[in-house]
């Protein structure tokens, strides 16, 4: 086994990261790739997945663009495979691909409510058992889905949110219990209060991050590339007996009153 900061090279890996045109994804995208991964980014809009591309190819990084719609399982199904037939396998994924939606509950509208858990889900299952299917193979893989804080936390208005993410912990459990005699590593990264696009609305709103700073030990919202850490080590042989975990990258919000 690799010792030091060995444990940590990604050299010659291939990840795959959905919803990776902005935000969380690219960021995760981008520090994988800076571990030694060859990065597959995925998203819907193919403009936008382009030029995230082109800016890490800008950086040296080696880049492939794979849009799908990840909610779709069998156009998840026909992408993963052919890629792996005809570029080559993939060795970690990272489910990233998600949406919020605010409103109370009492009001919440049942179609976003049954969008919410397609996109956020959905794609876990669709995308998690494409590329497992391969991975159970070679008898080798890493899954990392992103949960959140709100996989243990509930705040007003969020509540189909929450759901979801709750649904998040307790798959990344189910896949781990399934596939760890496998020789695959499935486990989870729950973000806290982060400034990425998915929260402008609560960025750009003084009373909410003034609430926030004092509710987090850390005092202050979290950058994206502070998630990079825990996915890289996530994606590495310095996790290689880690399962079925969720890991908090959060402030300490989730660890005090």
């Amino acid at each position: 086994m690799a010792s030091g900061k060995d444990l940590f090279d990604l050299s010659g890996k291939t990840a795959l990261v959905t919803g990776s045109s902005q935000g969380i994804g690219f960021a995760l995208a981008r520090g994988l790739s800076e571990a030694g991964a060859q990065i597959v980014l995925n998203g819907r809009d193919t403009a936008k997945l382009h030029k995230a591309a082109t800016e890490l190819q800008a950086a040296g990084a080696v880049v492939h663009e794979l849009p799908f719609d990840a909610t779709d399982h069998a156009a998840v199904k026909a992408a993963i495979d052919g890629f792996e037939a005809t570029v080559g396998p993939i060795d970690i994924l990272v489910n990233n691909a998600g949406m919020q939606h605010r409103a109370p509950l009492e009001e919440f509208d049942p179609e976003m409510f049954e969008k919410l858990l397609r996109t956020n889900v959905s794609t876990v299952f669709n995308v998690g058992k494409a590329v497992a299917r391969h991975m159970i193979d070679r008898g080798a893989g890493k899954i990392i889905n992103i949960a959140s804080v709100q996989t243990l936390l509930a705040r007003p208005n969020i509540a189909p949110y929450t759901t979801t993410k709750g649904a998040v912990g307790n798959l990344t459990k189910g896949m781990a219990t399934d596939w760890a005699k496998y020789s695959l590593q499935v486990n989870a990264i729950a973000p806290g209060y982060f400034d990425t696009p998915l929260n402008a609305a609560l960025v750009n709103d003084p009373e909410f991050s003034a609430w926030l700073e004092k509710r987090t030990p850390a005092g202050r919202w979290g950058k994206v590339e502070e998630l990079v850490g825990a996915c890289v080590f996530l994606s590495s042989a310095a996790s290689s007996f880690i399962n079925g975990q969720t890991l908090y990258v959060d402030g300490g919000i989730t660890a005090c009153l």
